[in-house]
Parts: structure tokens; C-alpha cells; sequence
């Protein structure tokens, strides 16, 4: 599979100016920060290490040197507003014209060793997974149109962060720049009582699986019958108390298709969208793009050993101007 974008020399160019544009990094001599973000992106659009291709390039500092300047990042909240204004400025404005419609996901790089105290701050626990529960967490916010997913924000989660912060962080990114939400996507991972409650609050328009919990009881009640149905649910919590809320069933017969027989239920959190309930169920399967963006991302993710939380989120800020682009 040729990836003719991510050896295009004017996306490289692009990509270059923006980062000029608005990321700062303190150099000095030989390695200013140009010579420092060329060889950070021609890394990654290889797939490569800092140590490899300053060493495939003419004239080029050698890797420690590069190292030695990507130390000096440590400060998350400047980092972290530097590249979302990139991943903005080159998106085209006519996307404030009408409502879109947004994802919001995260995407867990696993993390190895014991944590520092710099680290610790940023390390995601969650199921394992590659051998590891513990994980540099990204959300990420996309808008999806006509068959393309562009980041709109990136934000690296602390290990005490809050879904609902992830939520309103995101949002308050792309509504300041001035997006209109069509439809919000969010995977299961964000199903919770003070989420729902809040998009509730906010008025949002949102659609976001049912986590099915309980043997007979529970949300697994909501899965019967022969036929789609949409109806109420109330989900407590003993530390967020309760939220009452919308639920479609969809019911789906597989009738021999890829070799399945059967029928599989599929519920959904449904609040303010004027769809029919079989068209929520493929509505939402088109949000499953957002997977095979991030397996794109990690082909031009720079390799590294280096844990600086802060220069990792440079790292991911850099794949997601490069797919965007």
C-alpha cells in the first residue's frame, strides 16, 4: 500500500510551517527549530526514530542533541493549546457554515515501568491490553464529513481526569472555534450518569452505546423482543446519584449475512436527533472510521523511547497534523 501523503514534500512543508507557526521550543546553535521539527517530521513520516533519521540526513544534528532540546518541554497546558491551534488553523472555514457532526474517542499508547513523579500525573489505568494496564491517554475530537475524519482537538488525560472534563474540554475547543454540533458520537467507554446528565444540561445532540450490565436485571433487560422499540431508562450511582434517559433498541437479523445467523441488539443513549431507529444504527456504524483513523496515526508516529509526557503529546499532535493535512 503506497502512503503518498506521508511522503508528499508539500504536506512535510505544511505541516513544517504550522509547527513554526505555533509550537515553541527553546534552541540554540546548529539546532534551531526548523532543523529540530524537520527531523521530527521526516521521523515520523517514516515511521522512524529521532536517532535514524538525523543520521540518514545532511548536515543534521545528531539524535542526543535533539533529545537534549525536547527535554526542555515540560509544560503540558502550553503544549497542549500550541497544537490544537495547529491541528485548527489549517482546517478549512467552511465547516462553521452548518452543524456538523463530532466524535470524541481516546486512544491509550501503553506506557512500561514505574512512573516518575513528572509521569505519574498522566499515566491512564485501564483494562490490559499489549501487556500493560497503565497508558498514555489521548481524546481526541473529530468532525466527521462526506467519508473523512479531521481532528479537531487533541487533549492528553491526567490520571485523575474525569470523563465529563474530557467531554467539556473537547467541546469548549471546537465550539470556540466556532463548529455547531450536528450529532455527538461517543463510544462506550463514556456511558455514565454524570455525562448523560451533563449533555443533557447542555442540550447536546448525542448518540452513545448502551453498556450492558447485569444477568437478568440491569441494562440487559432492555435487550428483548423481536422488534427495535425505543423507551426510558434510569441509571443510579451511588456517587453521582441518578439521570433518567432515552434508549433505542435496534434488533438486527443477520439472516446468513458473513455467516451469522441470529439477531443482535444493539441499544443507544439517544438525546435530541430526529432519526429513525433502524437509520441510528448505521448512523452510528460510520463512526467506527475514527478506529482505522488512529491505526493510520500510529504509522507516522515517531518511535521513542523518551516518557516526557509533554514531548509524547508533540509526537501525537505531529501524526494528527499529518493525517489531517
Amino acid at each position: 500500500m503506497r502512503r503518498e501523503v506521508l511522503t508528499d514534500e508539500h504536506t512535510l512543508e505544511t505541516v513544517l510551517e504550522s509547527l513554526l507557526e505555533h509550537v515553541q521550543i527553546d534552541t540554540q546553535g546548529e539546532c534551531d527549530e526548523e532543523t529540530l521539527f524537520t527531523i521530527l517530521l521526516r521521523a515520523a513520516s517514516t515511521c522512524s526514530t529521532i536517532e535514524h533519521t538525523a543520521a540518514t540526513l545532511e548536515d543534521a544534528p545528531d539524535g542526543g542533541t535533539i533529545r537534549y532540546h525536547l527535554k526542555k518541554c515540560t509544560d503540558m497546558a502550553l503544549m497542549e493549546a500550541a497544537l490544537n491551534a495547529a491541528l485548527q488553523a489549517r482546517v478549512p472555514g467552511n465547516l462553521t457554515a452548518s452543524a456538523q457532526r463530532l466524535a470524541i474517542d481516546l486512544n491509550l499508547q501503553p506506557y512500561y515501568g514505574t512512573p516518575t513523579e513528572e509521569e505519574a500525573p498522566y499515566i491512564y489505568r485501564s483494562q490490559a491490553h499489549a501487556g500493560t494496564c497503565s497508558f498514555y491517554a489521548y481524546a481526541t475530537c473529530y468532525v466527521i464529513r462526506k467519508g473523512k475524519r479531521v481532528t479537531m482537538a487533541l487533549w492528553p488525560v491526567r490520571r485523575d481526569g474525569l470523563m465529563v472534563g474530557i467531554v467539556t474540554r473537547l467541546l469548549d475547543r471546537v465550539v470556540r472555534f466556532g463548529l455547531r454540533i450536528k450529532r455527538l458520537y461517543l463510544d462506550r467507554g463514556f456511558f455514565s450518569v454524570p455525562v448523560i446528565r451533563w449533555l443533557q444540561t447542555l442540550d447536546v445532540p448525542v448518540v452513545m452505546p448502551v453498556v450492558v450490565r447485569g444477568k437478568q436485571g440491569g441494562t440487559r433487560q432492555l435487550l428483548q423482543g423481536g422488534g427495535s422499540y425505543k423507551t426510558r431508562y434510569t441509571m443510579k450511582s451511588r456517587e453521582y446519584g441518578e439521570v433518567t434517559f432515552e434508549v433505542w433498541v435496534v434488533c438486527v437479523y443477520h439472516n446468513g449475512r458473513h455467516g451469522k445467523h441470529g439477531r443482535t441488539y444493539c441499544a443507544y443513549v439517544v438525546h435530541q436527533v430526529t432519526l429513525g431507529l433502524r437509520a441510528i444504527y448505521q448512523d452510528y456504524r460510520r463512526r467506527f472510521g475514527i478506529e482505522s483513523t488512529y491505526r493510520l496515526k500510529n504509522t507516522c508516529r515517531i518511535k521513542t523511547a523518551m516518557k516526557n509526557p509533554v514531548v509524547r503529546l508533540l509526537f501525537v499532535g505531529i501524526a494528527f497534523l499529518l493525517i489531517d493535512l
